[in-house]
């Protein structure tokens, strides 16, 4: 039976798999058949993430990528590769009045810097097969709307969507497409142990036209549309995964 979105046969990395969207990314992706190389800082929760894929020839690489060695010691360790989702992101809600320069600095560089230079080396390094794909988990925040407290987190995740556009024009003669999920508020352990109470979460969830935030495989399924053979004629393009939010 023809399944243009199978992903067998392929090899893919996922950043930032120790839980949340990235976990469900590399679940689903494995539950696709694709080979999995997942990374994370957390090695506890990056192994449960392993014990849950499918298969049995995958590979987990514990590593802090805002760490020169560690994100060196990742590149060679890959083998080639069919796809990559750079996933690993945080978010600092602050009011630029209040943002100090570390704030702005650990959100650029691990949302937008660490991406790009993963990117960069495992383009130098030759990691990468023909018709490759890569994905990033960019956000509606700073590319379609934004919010009160959100001025760096914004500006990193518009950056991030720049960076894909201009790579997926370098390496569309090669084949390699590039892609944005820009996903609107998700429902993850992060979010639902954070600092805003339930009524308020219900209250924001109402302002979606579907009256709730996004689940994780959502993004996941987006995902793999993206790294599949059904894509092969798209690059430089962003899905929207917002419920609906951005048409108001």
């Amino acid at each position: 039976m023809l399944n243009p979105f199978s992903l067998v046969g392929k090899t893919i990395l996922v950043t930032g798999a120790s839980a949340g969207i990235g976990r469900a990314i590399a679940i689903i992706c494995s539950q696709m058949g694709a080979k999995m190389i997942i990374s994370g800082r957390d090695q506890s929760r990056l192994k449960e993430t392993f014990s849950m894929l499918d298969g049995v020839d995958n590979q987990l690489i514990c590593a802090d990528l805002t760490n020169k060695s560690d994100l060196e010691n990742l590149i060679q360790a890959l083998p080639k590769l069919d796809g990559v989702v750079n996933n690993a992101g945080i978010a600092k809600p602050l009011v630029l009045q209040l943002t100090e320069e570390q704030d702005v600095n650990d959100v650029m560089h691990i949302n937008a810097m660490v991406p790009i230079n993963l990117t960069r080396l495992i383009l130098q390094s030759k990691k990468l097969n023909k018709a490759a794909s890569l994905v990033f988990i960019s956000s509606i925040n700073g590319n379609n709307c934004t919010y009160i407290g959100s001025s760096v987190y914004a500006a990193s995740k518009s950056a991030l969507t720049g960076f894909m556009k201009a790579i997926a024009l370098e390496l569309a003669p090669r084949g390699i497409r590039a892609n944005c999920i820009n996903p609107g508020m998700i429902e993850t352990n992060l979010l639902l142990n954070g600092s805003i109470g339930a009524e308020e979460l219900e209250a924001d969830r109402l302002k979606y036209p579907l009256k709730r935030y996004g689940k994780p495989e959502e993004v996941a399924y987006a995902a793999v549309y993206l790294l599949s053979d059904a894509t092969t004629w798209i690059t430089g393009s962003t899905v929207l995964i917002d419920g609906g939010y951005t048409l108001q």
